[in-house]
C-alpha cells in the first residue's frame, strides 16, 4: 500500500464565519497559516531522514495556500507540487457559501442527518457521497505500493480517502474527525493521527 500523509487546509474566513464552503472557497485566517506552519514544522521534524515524498494538492485556494506555507516551512521542494481535482472537497452545489445557521432555519429538514445521509450529499446541484468516493477512489487506486504522497485536501473528503484506504463501511468513515491542527498518517492498512500543534 502506499504511504500517505493526509492533511486537511487550515482554518478559513468561512469556516470561521459558519460558511458552506465545498467547491466554493475563501482564504485561510491568521489561525489557519499558522496551522499550515504548525504541518510544516512536524513534517520537517518527521521527513528529515526519509527522501522522495511528492506533494499533491486541492488545487482549490485554501489548500494551495496550505501547500505553499506547508512545504515553504518543512524544506520540501516546490517542484514536486502536483495540483490534482480528485482531491477537491464535496461540490455543495448551489449552498456553496452560505451560512449553515441560515439553512438550517430555512431548512431544518434537510440539514439534518449523519453518515450517508449526511447534509451536504443533499445540497441542491451538490455531488452525492458515490460520486465522492469515486474520485478519490480514483485517486487512490492509481498510487502504487511504494509512493509516498504528502496529500492536501479537505474536511469530508479528508474522511471519505480515510475510509477507503481502511476500507471502512461508508457511514462509518464519515463520522471521524476532520482537525486542523493535526494530520493522519496512513501506512500497512493503519491510520495515525499525529498532533501538529
Amino acid at each position: 500500500m502506499p504511504k500517505i500523509i493526509l492533511v486537511r487546509h487550515g482554518e478559513t474566513v468561512w469556516n470561521q464565519e459558519g460558511r458552506v464552503q465545498g467547491h466554493g472557497d475563501s482564504p485561510l485566517t491568521s489561525k489557519g497559516a499558522a496551522q499550515a506552519r504548525g504541518y510544516g514544522l512536524k513534517l520537517r521534524d518527521m521527513l528529515s531522514d526519509e527522501p522522495g515524498w511528492r506533494v499533491i494538492s486541492s488545487p482549490l485556494g485554501r489548500c494551495t495556500q496550505t501547500t505553499g506555507i506547508l512545504c515553504e516551512v518543512a524544506g520540501l521542494d516546490f517542484r514536486s507540487i502536483t495540483f490534482d481535482e480528485r482531491l477537491r472537497e464535496v461540490h455543495t452545489g448551489r449552498w456553496s457559501g452560505l451560512p449553515k445557521a441560515e439553512l438550517a432555519a430555512r431548512h431544518p429538514e434537510t440539514m439534518t442527518g449523519s453518515g450517508l445521509d449526511h447534509w451536504v450529499f443533499r445540497c441542491p446541484g451538490g455531488e452525492t457521497h458515490a460520486a465522492l468516493a469515486a474520485r478519490l477512489g480514483e485517486w487512490l487506486s492509481e498510487l502504487g505500493p511504494g509512493d509516498k504522497v504528502i496529500a492536501v485536501s479537505h474536511g469530508i473528503a479528508g474522511r471519505v480517502l480515510r475510509g477507503l484506504y481502511l476500507g471502512l463501511d461508508p457511514a462509518e468513515a464519515l463520522t471521524g474527525d476532520s482537525p486542523q491542527d493535526a494530520f493522519f498518517l496512513m501506512t500497512k492498512g493503519c491510520i495515525e493521527r499525529i498532533s501538529a500543534s
